[in-house]
């Protein structure tokens, strides 16, 4: 059975976020439960499904958790993780949503109303996971091995949300059920949380079971392989490799699949083949549900649509850059160009009017290309073939390209299951995968070679590029060209080359070599699943990385001309300035900003 994350916010709402005045600390929330009357087994079960809830930060009405638009605090992070990592533009036209921009160019200061709707939504689910935490203990009636799953579902939870927090602000306080309500907003931000994220992982992965009866539920392996990512970020590639070494043989899937590739790769993007074998950690999305809006529909991405006459109506958000796009080219041999990859550019049709005739590129190409990016002369779905600037919102390309982003598009043969029309754009069942299995191999690989293992390091990398390169994942031209609903011929849509490593190449290359190729295969195969300006930063090359970027991209497109990211500042995103004004201690804020804002 699937999670449901109902929205639980008459019962939830037993203690408040850091956004809180100190008014509102005294007074209670009306139509809410005492924690007395959930001290029921029942209750407590409730509770923890609105502590699931708060993962895709949704409420009703186009509003998160923090009750501004949805998109500023999707758990995709799509602005956050793909446009601040150079693979996405914000896309649409300049006077549309413009604090993304800021974000994008890193001139965002501490005022933006992203970062502070960010901020609140996951402290959303910080305070839920507490309050299950405080609540359980006061529950004589539940058993002593019950109260141990909960506890570690709840902490796995709020390990997650404080990842997420950790990550994205660097310096975050560390609340827990400990903490009374009217002291949240007195917690300072100067304690490493790390080892608190670390021992919250720890203890679920202890104590967790290997399957659980609803999909979307956290099992024992899901918090290994977050408490690996953890790991990662920490650069203890030991500890992590230790997981990993038995993560990858014996881990299973909450509903108990072994942990494996799917052999077709756009199963982990499409809401018919969802919870698979790949799937480790997802946030489980719902549409037609019975609530009449998009809430539990991915409402993060209702943007991130082709415009113009698409069949999708809005909004034209979220274009795939240049530099994402140029990464896919590969060599005669199937091998990408890691190093200069900018220098074999993918013919597009930026300027191209849709009514003049435009042949897409003819060299060899990574096929994950077209399973991730909509380009003008390829099947996009079933949708027929992408007509280029007709579906691109800003006038001739020149704003944000020519691209539209695949991942989080629906099928239009089951779009009357999987996507829902009952608002002004779409909402869809796609899940958003936190963490899937060519997420751990890959993080697997990098392990294995910062600790100079480079020959497992490859046979890790050489699984995700395997996947890749079967004929499946040839995307194919349509039966019928009028007609896409008819299928797929047995004709290549492009000229897809892709191979393995060949024997000893990763330890040929050296360390620095071998991680460069590990980190390229990342950018290849999580495209604009929101992990790249993360990965840039734990790594160390954000600044070299993203210079070369917006010294490429920006002559390109006029969005993020001139921009810069600015090293010992730009790494972290700034503490919101409406918590640090919040924040009070004998009439002095305890939050410290960060460094550079």
């Amino acid at each position: 059975m699937k999670i449901r994350y109902s929205l639980l916010i008459s019962i939830i709402a037993l203690g408040l976020t850091l956004d809180s005045c100190k008014k509102d600390l005294d007074i209670g929330a009306q139509g809410a439960l005492s924690e007395e009357q959930l001290n029921t087994r029942a209750g407590i079960d409730a509770l923890l499904h609105g502590a699931y809830a708060a993962l895709d930060a949704q409420q009703h009405d186009n509003q998160n958790l923090s009750g501004t638009s949805s998109w500023e605090a999707s758990p995709s992070n799509w602005v956050f993780g793909s446009v601040a990592g150079g693979e996405a533009h914000k896309g649409s036209d300049g006077s549309d949503q413009p604090a993304i921009d800021a974000i994008a160019r890193f001139t965002a200061d501490p005022s933006n109303s992203y970062f502070n709707s960010k901020w609140r939504s996951v402290y959303e689910g910080v305070n839920r996971t507490n309050t299950v935490i405080r609540v359980l203990a006061g529950v004589p009636s539940i058993s002593d091995a019950d109260r141990t799953q909960i506890t570690a579902e709840a902490r796995f939870l709020r390990g997650h949300y404080y990842f997420e927090l950790k990550r994205m602000f660097g310096n975050v306080p560390w609340i827990d059920e400990n903490v009374e309500t009217n002291e949240t907003s007195r917690v300072p931000n100067t304690e490493d949380i790390w080892p608190r994220i670390e021992a919250d992982f720890q203890f679920a992965y202890e104590n967790l079971p290997t399957t659980q009866p609803e999909v979307g539920r956290a099992n024992k392996w899901a918090a290994g392989s977050y408490l690996a990512r953890s790991y990662m970020y920490q650069r203890e590639y030991q500890e992590a490799k230790r997981l990993f070494d038995v993560i990858i043989p014996q881990g299973v899937t909450s509903n108990g699949l072994k942990y494996a590739l799917t052999r077709r790769f756009e199963d982990n993007f499409d809401a018919a083949t969802e919870n698979n074998s790949e799937s480790v950690f997802v946030i489980q999305m719902a549409v037609h549900d019975g609530t009449n809006s998009i809430a539990n529909g991915n409402q993060g991405d209702m943007l991130n649509f082709p415009y113009g006459d698409s069949p999708f109506r809005c909004c034209g958000f979220y274009q795939p850059s240049h530099d994402l796009v140029n990464s896919y080219r590969t060599t005669e041999a199937g091998l990408p160009y890691f190093t200069d990859y900018n220098a074999h550019a993918v013919k597009n049709d930026q300027g191209v009017p849709s009514n003049q005739p435009f042949t897409p590129d003819p060299g060899p190409l990574d096929p994950r290309l077209d399973w991730t990016v909509g380009r003008r002369g390829l099947p996009y779905h079933d949708w027929g073939y992408h007509p280029g600037a007709r579906w691109i919102r800003s006038p001739g390309q020149t704003y944000a390209g020519p691209y539209s982003p695949k991942k989080n598009i629906y099928w239009q043969a089951t779009q009357d299951i999987y996507a829902d029309q009952s608002t002004w754009a779409p909402g869809t069942a796609i899940n958003y995968n936190v963490i899937r299995f060519a997420d751990v191999l890959l993080m697997a690989a990098e392990a294995e070679a910062q600790l100079g293992n480079f020959a497992q390091s490859q046979t890790y990398t050489n699984l995700v590029r395997a996947r890749a390169a079967d004929p499946v994942n040839i995307l194919r031209k349509y039966k019928n060209d009028a007609d896409p609903l008819a299928g797929f011929s047995t004709v290549a849509a492009a000229n897809y080359k892709i191979s393995v490593y060949p024997a000893g190449a990763l330890a040929g290359m050296g360390k620095a070599g071998a991680l460069n190729a590990i980190y390229f295969e990342r950018k290849l195969e999580l495209a604009l699943e929101g992990q790249r300006f993360f990965d840039l930063v734990r790594w160390g090359i954000a600044e070299q990385t993203l210079n070369a970027y917006f010294a490429y991209e920006g002559r390109l497109t006029t969005d993020i001309r001139g921009a810069r990211f600015t090293p010992n500042r730009s790494e972290y995103f700034p503490i919101p300035q409406r918590q640090i004004d919040l924040s009070n201690q004998a009439g002095q804020s305890v939050l410290t900003q960060n460094q550079g804002y």
